[in-house]
């Protein structure tokens, strides 16, 4: 009788599962940042008085009339967002990382970027009902309440949007959203591969929870710096509204060379430290949580002791 054979790999399920996990852990930690960021990028558009000058007036602003549970505003679009979203674009990356390593040697840098822009498109067009539910529910708060949605959760946001809006209505800013996604990733996860295969080879770092901090930390700077205009167009035009029977935007680039116009360039930068606070941890948790689970399923699922996360 022969021995059924070990998978050596980690199956493709499993890698999908993984990746949203890991976002979705991530999301319970940093939602509150994601609402400020939010919050931030809409305050000032159209050229009215800012609402937020600094985070810290938005954080205050919020406790004050939101309350303290007004921090996890859109809490369960965020997770959904992230069960669709990363779940697809770490579980392609994670699969193209396998498939094109050789004898244990990594993609380089620039096959690292393609794969990255590959599996953020396709994630985030997965993923844009879900990114839209959580603008437009974070936004709400700053509204008055005769304008308010008033979404109890993102599955009554996805319902009444497409019954109230027409079903496409979910898929609008797609382009922008998945644009903003493709340079994501294309610096988030090329970048975090990167610093951590520089890390481990100056001797001074192990395949480690430090190791993983650094290049994530490293990886979430590049990436807020490269990635905040395209997001502030696609936050403005997902949170618009159709004025007698217009949309208050034409497209990405009107809502950047608007923006340019009415607030200055450095705008597009606006809400860069929430950005950062909540991409910079958000990028550390779901790494690190993300090479755990691979890690100890290649240990104890594989049987292979000398395993790494695999990233």
């Amino acid at each position: 009788m022969t021995t059924q054979e070990v998978p050596t790999e980690i199956p493709k399920g499993i890698k999908f599962l993984f990746g949203g996990t890991a976002g979705m852990a991530a999301t319970l930690f940093v939602q509150p940042l994601d609402l400020i960021k939010n919050r931030m990028q809409l305050s000032g558009e159209g050229g009215k008085v800012r609402e937020h000058k600094t985070s810290f007036h938005a954080i205050r602003a919020i406790l004050k009339n939101e309350g303290l549970t007004g921090l996890y505003t859109g809490l369960s679009a965020g997770l959904l967002r992230q069960a669709t979203y990363t779940t697809t674009r770490l579980g392609i990356y994670t699969t193209l990382f396998d498939l094109f390593s050789r004898n244990d040697h990594p993609p380089n840098f620039l096959m690292k970027a393609m794969m990255g822009v590959t599996a953020g498109g396709i994630g985030a067009f997965v993923g844009t009902p879900a990114e839209i539910s959580l603008i437009r529910m974070t936004a709400d708060g700053r509204l008055p309440l005769a304008e308010r949605r008033g979404y109890t959760n993102v599955f009554n946001a996805l319902v009444r949007m497409s019954s109230e809006e027409g079903i496409l209505t979910l898929w609008r800013g797609c382009m922008p959203t998945v644009a903003r996604a493709m340079v994501v990733n294309a610096a988030q996860l090329a970048s975090y591969s990167q610093a951590k295969q520089f890390l481990r080879s100056t001797g001074w770092f192990g395949d480690n929870l430090f190791c993983h901090f650094c290049a994530s930390m490293i990886s979430g700077l590049v990436t807020t710096a490269a990635s905040m205009p395209v997001d502030i167009a696609k936050t403005r035009i997902q949170n618009m509204k159709i004025i007698d029977g217009k949309p208050e935007y034409k497209g990405a680039l009107d809502v950047v060379f608007r923006t340019i116009q009415k607030e200055g360039f450095f705008s597009l930068w606006k809400g860069f430290t929430p950005y950062y606070a909540r991409l910079g941890p958000h990028t550390v948790l779901t790494f690190i949580f993300l090479e755990q689970m691979n890690r100890y399923y290649k240990i104890y699922v594989l049987h292979d002791s000398a395993a790494s996360g695999g990233l």
